[in-house]
């Protein structure tokens, strides 16, 4: 089933550099959906589309749709504080908040209004546990989160989105600061995380794009080159493009 439907998207930045031009293509509900490309390309881009974070930045021009369940994101009058809750985001560099463990995971359901003791305790079981960091952290709830190490972080930040319970996380070179094995657990996390969530990830290597991907999207120079599923798209794409970039003849 199709969760997003990305309609001829076009945005041009104020410097004049066209980051997205024409794209169009579906992210499937409860599934990984890669963004690849070398850097440049208008993955990070279009990720920040979805939960309206380009509204930050300095946007001369855009034009298209983006349908989240039928509903266009990029219409004015669009809640774009309910839109952030319902498509989560998670950086390259893990940022905790300056505050216990357990405050960083509570800070978005309190600034929300929640009080109750036992559901923000419950949520915070539950969104480490989905994080992959329950174990690692459970005893340590009231330590500073900045103790904790760069892959144990940017878990804990994932947490933090999942705390709130949205619908999509965004992922943005989530472990390009990471040692292997915290990779590994970052990208473990997300396979199991797709059977409630959808995910969009951009990668930080080829390699992480096709070990996640269910679906992947190739981007040049903001162009969509090719979508497909992901086993078939890193085994027998269809641009020449495509290939010359998974085989490192470019980027």
């Amino acid at each position: 089933m199709n969760k997003i439907i990305i309609e001829n998207l076009s945005l041009q930045y104020s410097d004049g550099t066209e980051s997205l031009r024409g794209v169009s293509m579906v992210i499937r509900q409860n599934a990984v959906t890669v963004l690849f490309g070398p850097a440049g390309g208008g993955k990070s881009t279009l990720l920040r589309c979805l939960n309206r974070l380009n509204d930050l930045t300095e946007v001369k021009a855009s034009a298209g749709r983006i349908l989240l369940d039928g509903e266009n994101i990029l219409d004015p009058k669009t809640d774009v504080i309910a839109l952030r809750r319902k498509v989560g985001m998670v950086f390259a560099r893990p940022v905790p908040l300056p505050l216990s463990i357990r405050e960083n995971i509570t800070y978005g359901l309190e600034l929300a209004g929640e009080k109750r003791r036992s559901k923000l305790d419950e949520a915070v079981e539950r969104s480490l546990k989905l994080a992959a960091i329950w174990d690692e952290v459970k005893d340590r709830l009231d330590e500073p989160a900045a103790a904790l190490s760069g892959g144990q972080q940017q878990r804990i930040c994932l947490a933090r989105v999942l705390a709130l319970q949205p619908e999509i996380v965004l992922l943005d070179e989530p472990t390009s600061g990471l040692d292997p094995i915290s990779t590994g657990k970052v990208e473990a996390a997300l396979q199991e995380l797709k059977k409630n969530y959808t995910i969009v990830l951009v990668p930080h290597s080829i390699q992480q794009a096709a070990r996640t991907a269910d679906y992947a999207a190739f981007f040049l120079q903001g162009e969509l080159i090719e979508y497909d599923e992901g086993k078939r798209l890193f085994t027998t794409p269809k641009e020449k493009k495509t290939e010359d970039y998974i085989m490192g003849r470019f980027g």
